[in-house]
């Protein structure tokens, strides 16, 4: 729903396990250093446990997809709510171990399982059993567990186990009768829930991931989320998720400390209703009480009395006062009238507050998408989407000066008065030390330092996508735009030419080239084609029926 309003290909903060999305915290690190030891070391066995939401089972997939060995064999197990029999049967089929007979019988499956361990470790291989929310195991599978460590050559163990459990795990280990269970873990470690600050790279990370270039949550805004979450990535998501839907729905780019407030009272149930209707509500009482106020103005008008005079009385009083004019004398001769010195121009700051009432988003964006020769509507679809039906498509960032010049597209520039109004206005050309804004409609010239003195960066421009819509294109992504990624880069420089022109996959070598790009172009340096790289591609391909700050439209015209 409000992907598109923000830029994103996807919503970042879904709440299923994604390794993609994977934040590499210093906690989170470790973790994963864990269980890779534990699948690259003979014999291990792993307890990894955390608290709810803390991304343990985003580690493990993380593991599973990207650093288990070539060589290993893995069963997983998800519901370790099982009888022994049913856990031991679950890891032969997760390991595609056939039980000739007596399917039934423990013993009949553990040797079974034996047999296809001492087969794999002859050929090789190596065999892992990953169970997940281990916490939920009986004692009496946990000591199935302890037996199944006993399957070993006289050199190394066959089954390399790994425990993924709530707190709840380590209390369950603690047990005395199940002291030598305990006893064989060779390694343990707490997922703790993330630090303020890490909260705040959490927040950035997926949301670069699905594809913003741009600020979207505020510092106090951050800040909130990790006051509400204390940290716990699973809550994050939640309230994150839910604050970006009512930013959407108040048409506001930016997610601010009230609005993360309002979304955690909704997630935790406090708030009924959806508390971006609030205001609309309110407008409505407004609009009642406006119209009770008229009601009692018009009594009263009503209450007062009224001299009514007949229409001949008032022509009669006319005809009495007709009288003959008298003469005019001739006025005395007037002094020549001097011409006044032209005052001071106004400054920025004056010319905006007398246009305070046309420097609102709806008249910049008038202005925007004339420059582009569209028509903006008011009062129906908002302008990205109404940008995104003729092929362009929103950016918002938060930049430099340099950074505008670089992007060469007219863009939106929220300037902040010396009273801390804001004003919303358009730049629509640059002539090295000054430049051309329109305010309200109105084109004036200003010089950049006195721009820049009251604009902190914040900035929204319109651009047409080449590849398909504005998507981030990463490794391993495939399909047209990549073939258009690789002949854009090539024909800006022969520096940038990648060793499979033909292929549509985003692939190592193309990355690097990306990443080469990137930093000539001081851009930041993720080998991802996202929004911003594309548009500088753009700006130097020169791409027709594109206005731009260098060369105004006016002037080509």
């Amino acid at each position: 729903m409000y992907t598109d309003f923000f830029g994103l290909h996807e919503k970042p903060f879904s709440i299923t396990p994604d390794p993609r999305y994977l934040f590499m915290s210093e906690r989170h690190g470790e973790a994963l250093a864990h269980l890779v030891y534990g699948v690259t070391e003979s014999g291990g066995f792993i307890q990894l446990t955390g608290e709810v939401g803390t991304g343990k089972t985003t580690l493990v997939r993380t593991l599973l997809l990207n650093r288990m060995p070539d060589n290993a064999d893995v069963a997983v197990v998800l519901n370790p709510q099982l009888s022994v029999l049913e856990f031991l049967a679950t890891i032969c089929e997760e390991l595609h171990i056939d039980v000739p007979h007596n399917k039934g019988s423990i013993k009949a499956q553990t040797d079974a399982l034996n047999r296809h361990l001492l087969r794999a470790h002859a050929d090789g291989r190596r065999t892992i059993l990953v169970v997940d929310e281990a916490q939920n195991l009986s004692p009496a599978v946990l000591e199935q567990v302890r037996l199944l460590t006993n399957l070993e050559t006289a050199k190394q163990k066959l089954l390399q186990i790994i425990l993924i459990g709530q707190p709840e795990l380590r209390d369950l280990l603690a047990r005395n009768d199940l002291r030598q269970l305990a006893q064989r873990i060779t390694g343990r470690y707490h997922l703790e829930p993330l630090s303020a600050d890490e909260t705040a790279q959490y927040v950035e990370h997926r949301l670069k991931v699905a594809g913003a270039l741009g600020e979207v949550f505020e510092a106090a805004a951050k800040k909130e989320v990790f006051r509400i979450s204390d940290g716990v990535p699973r809550i994050i998501n939640v309230i994150c998720d839910r604050a970006l839907l009512g930013a959407y729905s108040l048409e506001s780019r930016r997610v601010s400390k009230r609005l993360i407030r309002r979304a955690a009272a909704e997630v935790s149930g406090e708030i009924r209703r959806s508390w971006w209707i609030r205001p609309l509500a309110a407008a409505a009482g407004i609009g009642s009480l406006a119209v009770i106020a008229a009601t009692f103005w018009s009594l009263s008008l009503q209450q007062e009395p009224v001299d009514v005079v007949p229409a001949d009385a008032l022509v009669a009083e006319a005809e009495a006062a007709a009288v003959e004019p008298e003469p005019i004398e001739e006025a005395p001769a007037l002094p020549e009238p001097t011409v006044a010195e032209p005052g001071p121009e106004p400054t920025l700051g004056e010319q905006l507050k007398l246009a305070a009432d046309l420097t609102t988003s709806p008249y910049a964006l008038a202005t925007l998408f004339e420059v582009w020769d569209l028509e903006y509507r008011t009062g129906g679809r908002n302008a990205c989407s109404q940008a995104n039906d003729v092929g362009l498509a929103c950016f918002f960032r938060r930049g430099s000066w340099s950074g505008l010049r670089r992007m060469d597209r007219p863009a939106i520039l929220t300037l902040v008065d010396e009273s801390g109004d804001n004003h919303e206005v358009v730049l629509t050309a640059i002539h090295g030390a000054t430049a051309e804004l329109s305010i309200g409609g109105v084109n004036t010239t200003h010089p950049v330092q006195a721009i820049s003195d009251i604009w902190f960066g914040q900035y929204m421009l319109l651009w047409r996508p080449a590849a398909g819509g504005a998507i981030s294109l990463g490794p391993g992504t495939r399909g047209s735009g990549i073939l258009w990624l690789r002949a854009s880069l090539e024909s800006i420089s022969a520096d940038y030419a990648t060793a499979n022109p033909g292929s549509d996959k985003y692939d190592a070598d193309l990355e690097q080239i990306v990443r080469s790009f990137q930093r000539d172009h001081r851009l930041d340096v993720d080998g991802l084609a996202g929004q911003q790289t594309q548009i500088i591609i753009n700006s130097l391909l020169a791409v027709e029926d594109t206005p731009r700050l260098a060369t105004p439209r006016l002037a080509r015209d």
